[in-house]
């Protein structure tokens, strides 16, 4: 993809090398294919056509339908209507973690549930009405943050948080991991983890590492294992303006698939807010018959 990751700059304390770090940050693993974590090359898609003023226009649920977590009234001031909800978590977990030992890594959820995953990385546009929007409709994610790139306004992801959505590890400053020794990979997760615990109150319990580089390099698993993540999150889709990038051929979501989005502007997304482009996902997502689960429910922790 293109990797234009100039974003505007809020401190002047953040301005300083900013622009090169975002660089990185606003590209952060769907690089157009050219590193498709789970060893396939992503093809980009054609852009659906949007509704009027650029939001865009999703398809019918089935009849009776009701909300994923909100109410039509809601979807409808985003011009959007109702996704099905998602099914009952199952009770038991597809995913188990370990407390110790090999962290895992995977790109999706084993299920026949017809449910795909939001992931949210990097933290670089913080718009308010993303906030509301979340507020509105109670679409679950997961976010991904970068010390670095969040440090300015920690506040801004508390609502989201708030809303029952987990922030996991994504380092501090956005590198190519295996181009790292072990202690700069270890310095890069485990101060992104001790940032984010005592900002958010919770340990991650999971890392992505940027533009999934690395991640099944015995390296970087035992750099994850001394920092505290106990799994390795890559991905299946990667959302882009209006369309999502496929890993598999078919260009076909599939059950428990975990697609990446990014915390984007309108300097990244041609013009388009942060809003509109998550209307555009979620649009995607309607038209092949899927929900939006929370990946947390379908992750067993560690044993304590």
């Amino acid at each position: 993809m293109n990797r234009d990751g100039r974003s505007r700059t809020r401190t002047r304390a953040y301005a300083a090398g900013a622009l090169a770090l975002l660089a990185f940050a606003t590209a952060c693993g769907d690089n157009g294919g050219g590193a498709a974590p789970a060893g396939t090359k992503a093809a980009s898609a054609a852009p659906q056509p949007s509704g009027g003023g650029g939001t865009p226009v999703a398809a019918a649920t089935t009849p009776g339908a009701a909300p994923a977590g909100g109410d039509a009234a809601a979807w409808a001031k985003w011009n959007l209507k109702p996704l099905a909800p998602a099914p009952a978590p199952p009770a038991d977990k597809p995913i188990k973690l370990e407390r110790t030992g090999t962290v895992p890594v995977f790109s999706d959820v084993k299920t026949t549930d017809k449910v795909v995953f939001i992931t949210i990385d990097d933290g670089a546009e913080k718009d308010p009405k993303f906030v509301e929007m979340l507020t509105d409709l109670k679409v679950p994610i997961t976010m991904f943050l970068t010390k670095d790139i969040v440090k300015n306004d920690y506040g801004y992801f508390k609502p989201l948080q708030a809303l029952g959505n987990h922030i996991q590890n994504h380092t501090v400053t956005h590198p190519v991991m295996s181009k790292l020794p072990q202690d700069k990979q270890k310095s890069e997760i485990c101060e992104d983890q001790a940032a984010l615990t005592q900002q958010y109150g919770t340990a991650p319990l999971l890392f992505r590492p940027p533009f999934g580089d690395g991640a099944n390099t015995p390296t970087l698993n035992n750099s994850v294992q001394q920092c505290g993540p106990r799994a390795i999150v890559l991905w299946r889709e990667s959302m882009q303006i209006h369309d999502m990038q496929y890993q598999a051929g078919d260009k076909k979501l599939k059950p428990g698939d975990i697609i990446l989005a990014h915390f984007r502007g309108p300097k990244e997304l041609k013009g388009a807010t942060m809003t509109q482009m998550f209307a555009d996902l979620l649009a995607r997502i309607q038209e092949q018959g899927f929900s939006v689960a929370r990946l947390d429910d379908y992750i067993q922790p560690p044993a304590s």
